[in-house]
């Protein structure tokens, strides 16, 4: 592949050419270049471009994935930190799992009321003292 301006790699990646201009001036990306007053960028920019939409959707900030890139932009995916993001997910799905499950279980109880529904009242004290740990 060659040499993309901005506008060309903005249009192939389905980002935003400001999304881009930010990438590259906190160091996500780098341009190699310009022409005329567009940045130019190398065939890498795809895959980098493709990391950081992982990173992202797996939970990690923008300073976090900075760190995944080497100093030359090569990929320096730290596994430990991989591994600690793998199971904050578990973790997540558990807790979705749970919560999907119960919502199900009330919109379908026969109690005459959400609150006499004794498993419904359950959820609300566990949410309630999950709330205390987290405010």
């Amino acid at each position: 592949m060659d040499i993309l301006d901005i506008g060309e790699l903005a249009a192939r990646s389905g980002l935003p050419a400001s999304t881009l201009r930010y990438y590259d001036e906190i160091g996500l990306i780098t341009s190699i270049g310009r022409r005329g007053l567009r940045r130019q960028f190398g065939p890498e920019a795809f895959w980098q471009l493709g990391l950081i939409a992982l990173g992202k959707k797996a939970g990690f900030s923008l300073a976090e994935i900075a760190t995944m890139f080497a100093a030359n932009g090569a990929s320096s995916l730290p596994r430990a930190a991989l591994h600690a993001r793998a199971g904050e997910i578990d973790r997540q799905i558990h807790e979705l799992t749970v919560l999907r499950d119960m919502l199900r279980h009330v919109a379908e109880c026969s109690a005459p009321t959400h609150l006499a529904c004794p498993r419904f009242r359950k959820l609300l004290r566990i949410a309630g003292r999950h709330q205390k740990g987290h405010g």
